[in-house]
């Protein structure tokens, strides 16, 4: 069975080195893992229920949503902005939450990695990411992890889908992730 990922990339920044590691789980996704970075997180509007009004959601909201619905799991890229997740991943993850009941993350594995700056490579914003989309309904794979410290240098030069850590890991994040799928009673 293939399984399908949503990535969500928290990022916005070009050259953002959260969208490389994206890139380079698509290259090295191990066969029958097809990841789908979602584009347009720009573009929804922060979470506002008066907004959130069926037959009227904004279309780059809907959008999101209706991607969620076509994934099997997601896998969410967290870089850490003063120590938390940052608006753009929390913002897509209020919009899946909702409608109440509804969740586009119900019952869905989700992995959290990412890379930052600081010498823990954004552990904190991670957590966080894991925490909320656990309460937004998504079963987080408690280890599908990799945070992968000192971005702004290791990856000046070196794409991180050409690093030998991420290399090595990100395909066993991946596969964990896809065996949580396929483990998941069908409804």
């Amino acid at each position: 069975m293939s399984v399908r990922i949503l990535a969500l990339v928290g990022s916005l920044r070009a050259g953002s080195h959260n969208r490389q590691l994206a890139e380079a789980a698509v290259q090295h996704a191990p066969e029958g893992v097809e990841i789908v970075i979602h584009e347009g997180l720009a573009e929804i509007p922060f979470y506002n229920e008066d907004i959130d009004v069926e037959g009227d959601v904004p279309a780059a909201a809907a959008k999101l949503r209706e991607a969620a619905g076509s994934a099997d799991a997601f896998l969410l890229f967290s870089p850490e902005y003063n120590g938390t997740v940052t608006a753009v991943l929390k913002n897509a993850i209020d919009w899946l939450s909702r409608p109440y009941g509804a969740s586009g993350f119900a019952g869905k594995p989700v992995g959290v990695v990412g890379t930052a700056y600081g010498q823990f490579g954004g552990l904190w914003s991670q957590d966080e990411a894991r925490k909320s989309v656990g309460i937004a309904g998504g079963v987080v794979v408690e280890d599908a992890k990799l945070s992968v410290p000192g971005s702004v240098v290791r990856f000046a030069e070196l794409h991180p889908k050409d690093d030998a850590e991420v290399v090595e890991q990100l395909p066993l994040v991946l596969a964990r992730i896809a065996e949580a799928v396929n483990a998941a009673p069908v409804a």
